[in-house]
């Protein structure tokens, strides 16, 4: 019996009180909603940090959809990049038909058209400053005439894809002797 009364002792005041008296009832009530309350609480907390989780995953989850759908139109546009390269080269032959000549450029104009509303941009190279980023130097030329590192012929066209660099522009680059 001196357990008994030592745990109702160590529990709290409101044990203290007899049941049956309202002081003893309200105490106990009170205690309850005490409690209640802590436990609504958390659960409100839980279920915040749930909503922010799931928003958080939600967002994640649409950026790299957005994502995994702009890598796989610059795929394509990268494997449709050498058709236009042939076109290119195709319009710098001489040819005696006329037509056949004008059909090629045609094509051309609309693969180009095409690829360009897809996100398609060409890099500027030829007089133009020598970007690393941008160019790949495949030959250099002594030059005292032009300033230092300034890109003198484009042997390849280089792009970019929505912003993203797609394919360096091969060129030719003169250095100071």
């Amino acid at each position: 019996m001196a357990d008994n009364n030592q745990e109702q002792n160590s529990s709290g005041v409101e044990e203290n009180l007899p049941a049956d008296t309202p002081e003893g009832q309200i105490a106990a009530l009170t205690a309850e909603r005490d409690q209640l309350a802590a436990e609504k609480a958390d659960l409100k907390d839980r279920l915040l940090r749930a909503l922010a989780d799931f928003d958080n995953f939600r967002r994640r989850a649409e950026r790299d959809r957005s994502e995994y759908v702009q890598f796989a139109a610059m795929e394509i546009v990268r494997d449709l990049i050498p058709i236009l390269d042939d076109f290119r080269r195709a319009m710098k032959v001489e040819t005696a038909d006329k037509k056949y000549a004008k059909g090629i450029e045609l094509i051309d104009q609309r693969l180009f058209e095409t690829l360009k509303k897809a996100g398609l941009e060409p890099i500027e190279a030829a007089g133009k400053p020598f970007d690393p980023n941008l160019h790949q130097a495949v030959d250099r030329v002594q030059s005292e005439e032009l300033p230092d590192q300034t890109v003198l012929e484009e042997y390849q066209s280089g792009y970019n894809f929505k912003g993203k660099l797609l394919r360096p522009a091969m060129v030719k680059v003169a250095v100071r002797p």
